[in-house]
């Protein structure tokens, strides 16, 4: 079974960058104990503080169910709703990589 990749980019709102940052930290509570989530990298770019991206990498789409269906996602929604200005998410399967297996 193919392993599933996510790119995720955010855009918070003005000034909003610590307050997201923050905000995922049940989150990542949450991926240290699911097995099938393998990668799972929040990002911030260096010329503004208010744009994000996420590289994600799981065992399988059911890896990315369990991710997408946990508590602390659930919880999520309502945290950063408010937070975020914009966001695009693209759905992939790695086919190159190094530091991680494929």
């Amino acid at each position: 079974m193919a392993k599933v990749s996510m790119l995720a980019k955010l855009r918070v709102k003005e000034g909003k960058g610590d307050e997201l940052v923050a905000a995922f930290a049940a989150i990542f509570d949450q991926v240290e104990q699911e097995p099938g989530t393998e990668v799972y990298a929040l990002n911030r770019a260096k010329d503004d503080p208010d744009l994000f991206w996420f590289y994600e990498l799981y065992s399988d789409t059911d890896a990315l169910g369990t991710h997408g269906s946990s508590d602390a996602m659930a919880k999520a929604g309502a945290t950063f709703g408010p937070l975020i200005a914009e966001s695009e998410l693209i759905l992939g399967e790695p086919v190159q990589a190094k530091g991680v297996s494929i």
